[in-house]
């Protein structure tokens, strides 16, 4: 049987060679900056600038000041309350509702992402990118243990999820402190478990080396000490690589992905003072001595990070260091820049206001706690959206879960399948359709919120607040009694996310085990599900399928297959698919399937409506080489690079939108037609054609209305606006506001 994985990965090799045939991907290096703890409020254009102009403390932080002035800040960014559920969001794609790592729990040595979980090391290396993580790992794999780890869950490491250069702290405990003697590295010796190895936290090998910055690591300063601060050993490790590697991208043109996930500026703050000249970058500054130690310590933090960020995309613009600029990849990267959390109480909250006027602070469900900085800055070849060209400040909503599926577009690659987060390479890139967020869903200790637009309902011990982020990011005022009819929808919206799921719950992954035309409710058609490690057992799910499921069926057999809905069935997702010969999910008449997320029909997967229904809270995703065809309700958006082949009896209830790879395939019926119905809008693209369901000649002029939708944008790529139907008749194609009609020729 295929594994999710395998399945995954051949995917990537056939959707990357049509999608190249098509309209070939915009591969561009990405280069990712994760910091932890760094509040909204403590980036520049959030703040920082207007507190330096006004004569107050601020954040001395010049490579994300020329990041602001050259890319573009997202004043409406979300990350998570704490640590590990934030990374496991952003390497999973699923919000805390779905993704195993929900909470931090120093259990975490022995559990967090999964096998069948895939990040983005797995897909960027599955796409071809040569990958490299640096710093706080936090998901897991090794004990807590001084100074010699062991590793105890080889299914969570960064090197079994498609990381190849990586200098790290598994353990999230352990990562709490800047001075560990011994971190993981890989590549490692052979033999090393899960391809890793611990080596001495030391910086001796940058030392006396003209060709590494002095600056701010002071490595070569008689004072440093001998035990590495972590920071400064990751970001090295980072500017290793990408210098290494920007050299290989103009060599070849294997695009990099990197990923530098400092432990910076998380507590113990005192520990920077362990370093020389800690705090040179403030001692000017009239107000800086009379500061709190923690304030002080917190600031020189971020500024110390900020420096090796500076190196690091120094090295973007003259890999080789010789002072010549024309071997620069800066303008072939994407920067991106981002925080776990919301800054946390103390450290900066007051003095620095982290947070700005946001409400809370890291480990709350307010602003505070879940708001984070954003910025990125695009390569020349990206056209984005007007409110994201140099310089700007966006008010578009962006969360954690949404880089994975970015990249993923970016590189050429499916996303997971059901993940929460939605692509914004649309947006960044000028090509392709933006989708649209439906919501997003938080957890912390003090309740859980969906956030839908300008509004955000929080559901806490003390009962359910509305408040109007746009008016009031502060959240002071309390509007449940005045949009009731809005809380209740958006209360029912967040418990369907399970978010009332124990600590540890996910979606689990599920294939057909079942024959042609076996039960599909039934569990017996599908494989269970078990994630042990070390004689625990953590999660299992076997029976009928459920909400939670993410769910393939591939048909790996010697012949076509088929399987019927047999009765109405929930799911997370559902990918259809086959490898030699097709695989149809049939759908009959009294039936309706719900992927939540998403259903995906993927290469020579066939998902054929009889009158059925299929449902989505979000979209059905037709992809090259897979077909949704027949008749019956689809009630959700529908995103074709296939075939739609329509009867008269389909019916889209929300959005289609159809790319230059695919085909609307429509069936004429000589006594009239009624169409294909669209709910929302129709946008346009790729090839028409049409089936006459009678031998007799159709009457010149005689016209057709093939669609109607609310509004319809685009065309079909048909030469001359006409297309010939199989038997040879002539029709010219007619486009008006919302509908589309065929004219006998």
């Amino acid at each position: 049987m295929l594994t999710h994985r395998s399945i995954i990965y051949a995917s990537f090799a056939v959707l990357l060679s049509l999608v190249v045939e098509a309209e070939p991907p915009i591969r561009s290096n990405i280069l990712y900056f994760y910091v932890d703890d760094m509040g909204w409020g403590a980036l520049g254009p959030n703040g920082q600038f207007e507190r330096k102009v006004n004569g107050q403390p601020y954040l001395i932080t010049p490579t994300l000041d020329r990041m602001a002035e050259e890319g573009v800040t997202f004043a409406r960014s979300y990350g998570c309350t704490v640590c590990s559920p934030a990374r496991s969001s952003q390497q999973t794609g699923f919000h805390q509702g779905h993704t195993f790592a929900d909470q931090n729990d120093p259990d975490n040595a022995k559990k967090a992402i999964r096998t069948e979980d895939l990040t983005m090391g797995d897909t960027l290396s599955g796409a071809g990118y040569v990958t490299g993580y640096w710093g706080k790992w936090g998901y897991g794999g090794s004990a807590n243990k001084d100074p010699y780890p062991k590793i105890l869950n080889v299914e969570t490491l960064p090197t079994s999820h498609g990381y190849e250069h990586v200098v790290a702290e598994l353990h999230h405990v352990r990562a709490h402190t800047f001075y560990q003697p011994n971190l993981w590295k890989a590549p490692a010796a052979p033999g090393a478990r899960g391809g890793l190895e611990l080596v001495p936290n030391s910086i001796e090998r940058y030392r006396n080396r003209p060709e590494y910055p002095n600056t701010p690591a002071l490595q070569n300063h008689p004072d440093y000490p001998k035990i590495a601060y972590c920071d400064d050993v990751y970001a090295f490790a980072a500017l290793d690589f990408v210098r290494i590697q920007a050299q290989n991208y103009n060599a070849t043109g294997q695009p990099f992905f990197a990923l530098l996930a400092g432990q910076v500026p998380h507590s113990p703050f005192d520990e920077i003072e362990g370093l020389p000249e800690w705090d040179k970058a403030y001692r000017k500054k009239s107000w800086f001595k009379g500061l709190p130690d923690q304030d002080k310590q917190w600031a020189a933090m971020i500024t110390r990070i900020d420096a090796h960020f500076g190196n690091i995309l120094d090295a973007l613009e003259d890999p080789n260091g010789d002072g010549d600029n024309s071997d620069s990849v800066a303008d072939k990267t994407l920067i991106v820049f981002q925080s776990d959390n919301g800054g946390p109480r103390g450290a900066g909250l007051n003095t620095f206001a982290s947070n700005s006027v946001l409400s809370g602070f890291k480990t709350r469900i307010q602003e505070g706690g879940i708001r984070v900085p954003l910025m990125m800055r695009l390569p020349a070849d990206f056209k984005p959206m007007e409110d994201m060209g140099p310089g700007s400040k966006t008010d578009r909503i962006v969360d954690v879960t949404d880089l994975l599926p970015t990249f993923c577009e970016l590189a050429g690659v499916p996303a997971p399948l059901a993940a929460d987060g939605v692509s914004l390479a649309p947006a960044l890139t000028g090509r392709g359709h933006q989708r649209v967020r439906e919501f997003l869903i938080h957890e912390a200790g003090n309740g859980q919120s969906i956030i839908r637009g300008d509004y955000k309902l929080i559901r806490s011990k003390e009962g359910l607040a509305l408040f109007n982020l746009i008016k009031d990011p502060g959240e002071s005022k309390d509007l449940v009694d005045r949009y009731p009819d809005m809380v209740i929808e958006l209360h029912k919206l967040m418990l369907a996310e399970r978010v009332d799921e124990p600590k540890g719950f996910a979606n689990t992954y599920h294939e057909w085990i079942g024959p042609d035309d076996g039960a599909f409710s039934l569990g017996k058609s599908w494989s269970g599900y078990l994630y042990a490690n070390e004689g625990i057992t953590y999660m299992k799910d076997h029976g009928d399928p459920r909400v939670s499921w993410v769910a393939r069926i591939a048909n790996e057999g010697s012949s076509a297959s088929q399987v019927t809905v047999d009765r109405s069935t929930s799911l997370l997702g559902l990918e259809i698919t086959g490898t030699d010969y097709s695989q149809t999910v049939q759908v009959p008449a009294g039936v309706e399937l719900i992927g939540r997320n998403e259903i995906r029909v993927s290469d020579k997967g066939i998902l054929e409506l009889g009158e059925g229904i299929v449902s989505s809270v979000r979209w059905v995703d037709v992809m090259e080489g897979g077909e949704l065809r027949g008749g019956g309700s689809v009630n959700s958006s529908v995103f074709s690079d296939g075939i739609v082949a329509a009867n008269n009896s389909l019916r889209i209830f929300k959005d289609y939108v159809a790319s230059n790879s695919s085909q609307l395939l429509v069936e004429l019926e000589a006594s009239g037609n009624r169409g294909l119905k669209i709910g929302g809008s129709a946008h346009l693209d790729g090839d028409l054609q049409i089936v006459v369901s009678s031998s007799r000649s159709l009457e010149q002029g005689k016209r057709f209305e093939i669609l109607t939708a609310d509004s319809v944008r685009g065309r079909f790529s048909n030469a001359n606006d006409e297309v010939v139907s199989s038997d040879g008749q002539s029709f010219r194609i007619e486009y008006g506001g919302a509908s589309v009609s065929l004219i006998v020729q």
